[in-house]
C-alpha cells in the first residue's frame, strides 16, 4: 500500500517541488494560526475570523483566473517563483507591523488581499504542473501527496506556531512565513518538467479564459467536480475558518487550544493522503471519493457537538482525513479530465469555486455564530451538506458516474 502512495516521489522535480512545498505550508500554517489567535484574543469577534478569510479568498476571483492563462501560455515554475516573491514581501510587511506594534486586524485584512492573490496566482500553475512531473496513472498519489505536504505543514506549523507565541509574538512567525516562501523561489530553480507546444496566438486574456470555461463545463468529469468543491467549500469548509473561535470562545482551551485543533486536523489529513491511494487502487477512487464525503458529514457535526478539547480534536482528525479524501477526489477527476492544452485555465475555475464558496461560507457562517454560536451552526453545516449529498445520489447518480469514467489520453505532440 505504501508503495502506491509514495511512488511519485521516485521523479526528482516532483520531489523538489514537493519539499518545497511543504516548507511554505509550514510557514503559511504558522502565520494562519498566529493571526487566528491574534484576531481572536484582540477582538473576541469571529466576524473578523470571517473578515480575514474574505480577504485572504476574494483576490481569487481575478488572481486564479489570470493565473491560468499566465501558466498555460508562461513556464510554470517561472510564474511560481514570481508569485512566492510577492508573498515573501507582503509576509515580510506583516511582520514589520507586527514588530513595530502597527498591526491592526483592519490593516492584517489589507495584507492578506495582496498574499491571497499571489497565492491564488501561482496555484492554479502548481497544480497543473503536477501531472507533468510523474506518470499518468501516479497523479491521484500526487494530488495526496501534495495535500499531504499542505496537511503536514498543517501539524508542524501550528506546534512552531505554539512555540513562538510562548516565548515570542505573532511576527516571528510572520516572518518565518517570508524565509519559507524565499525557499520555494530557490528549489524551484531546480525543477524540471516535458516542455509543451508554445501559443503562437496572441494574449487574449478573456477569450482564452471563455475557451477554457467551455471546455470545463462540456466535459462532465471536470464540470461536476468543480461544482462539488464550490458546495463543499459553502456548506462545510467554514468550520476550518471558526477554528480559533471554537477554541477559545466555545472550549476554553486557551491559546494552546487552535494549535491543537489545527494539529487534529492535520494528523487526519496526513493519514489519510498516505492510505487512501492505495485504497483507491484496490477498490475506485469514486468509492474513496463517497465514502469521505459521508465521513466528512458525521466528523462534522461530532466535532460540532464535542464537549471538551480532547473530543473535539480526536473527531478533527477523522474530519481531516475524509476532508482531504474529499479534496483530492475531486481535484484528481479534474487533471484526469482536463485537456493538456486548457489544463491550468480549467485548474483555475477548479480553485475559482472553491475560492468563492469557502470565504462567502466563511463570513456568513461567522455572522450565524456571532448570533446563534459557533456549535450550532457547525452542527447545522453538516445537516445541510448530509441534505445534498442525498439529494444528488438520488435524483442524479451521473454525477457520480461521469467522474467515475477514465479519458483517453490525447497522442502525445512532438513538442511535448
Amino acid at each position: 500500500m505504501a508503495s502506491a502512495s509514495f511512488s511519485p516521489l521516485r521523479h526528482r522535480s516532483f520531489a523538489l517541488s514537493l519539499v518545497s512545498s511543504f516548507v511554505s505550508s509550514t510557514g503559511t500554517w504558522m502565520q494562519s494560526v498566529a493571526l487566528g489567535v491574534y484576531l481572536t484574543r484582540t477582538t473576541h469577534n469571529p466576524v473578523w475570523l470571517g473578515l480575514l478569510t474574505v480577504a485572504a479568498w476574494t483576490p481569487s476571483l481575478f488572481g486564479s483566473p489570470l493565473g491560468g492563462v499566465v501558466a498555460d501560455r508562461w513556464n510554470r515554475q517561472r510564474w511560481i517563483q514570481a508569485n512566492n516573491l510577492v508573498m515573501a514581501l507582503a509576509a515580510s510587511a506583516l511582520a514589520v507591523a507586527a514588530f513595530t506594534h502597527h498591526l491592526t486586524p483592519a490593516r492584517a485584512c489589507y495584507l492578506a488581499v495582496i498574499e491571497g492573490f499571489a497565492s491564488a496566482a501561482s496555484w492554479s500553475a502548481w497544480q497543473s504542473l503536477l501531472p507533468d512531473l510523474v506518470e499518468r496513472d501516479e497523479v491521484l498519489a500526487a494530488v495526496s501527496l501534495s495535500s499531504a505536504q499542505f496537511n503536514l505543514g498543517r501539524i508542524i506549523g501550528p506546534f512552531f506556531a505554539g512555540v513562538a507565541l510562548a516565548f515570542g509574538s505573532p511576527a516571528v512567525c510572520f516572518a518565518l512565513n517570508a524565509a519559507s516562501f524565499v525557499f520555494v523561489v530557490i528549489m524551484f530553480s531546480f525543477v524540471r518538467s516535458a516542455p509543451r507546444a508554445k501559443p503562437t496566438t496572441r494574449v487574449r486574456p478573456w477569450a482564452e479564459l471563455v475557451v477554457g470555461a467551455k471546455q470545463a463545463w462540456a466535459v462532465k468529469g471536470c464540470r461536476y467536480p468543480i461544482l462539488g468543491i464550490g458546495t463543499v467549500a459553502l456548506i462545510v469548509s467554514p468550520f476550518i475558518a471558526l477554528v480559533p473561535a471554537m477554541a477559545i470562545d466555545v472550549l476554553h482551551a486557551g491559546k494552546a487550544g487552535t494549535p491543537l485543533l489545527v494539529t487534529g486536523q492535520g494528523v487526519g489529513a496526513v493519514l489519510g493522503a498516505l492510505t487512501l491511494p492505495a485504497v483507491a487502487r484496490r477498490t475506485s477512487r469514486i468509492f474513496v471519493l463517497r465514502a469521505s464525503l459521508v465521513t466528512v458529514v458525521a466528523a462534522d457535526a461530532l466535532y460540532g457537538l464535542a464537549p471538551n478539547i480532547t473530543l473535539a480534536v480526536l473527531a478533527l482528525v477523522v474530519l481531516g482525513g475524509a476532508y482531504l479524501g474529499t479534496m483530492t477526489g475531486l481535484n484528481t477527476s479534474v487533471q484526469l479530465h482536463a485537456p493538456r492544452s486548457e489544463r491550468s485555465r480549467i485548474l483555475a475555475l477548479y480553485t475559482l469555486s472553491l475560492s468563492l464558496g469557502y470565504p462567502l461560507g466563511a463570513l456568513v457562517q461567522a455572522a450565524m455564530a456571532k448570533a446563534w454560536g459557533v456549535r450550532p451552526i457547525t452542527v447545522a453545516g453538516a445537516g445541510v451538506m448530509a441534505l445534498v449529498l442525498f439529494g444528488v445520489s438520488l435524483a442524479y447518480p451521473q454525477f457520480w458516474d461521469e467522474m467515475a469514467s477514465t479519458p483517453v489520453p490525447p497522442p502525445l505532440l512532438l513538442a511535448d
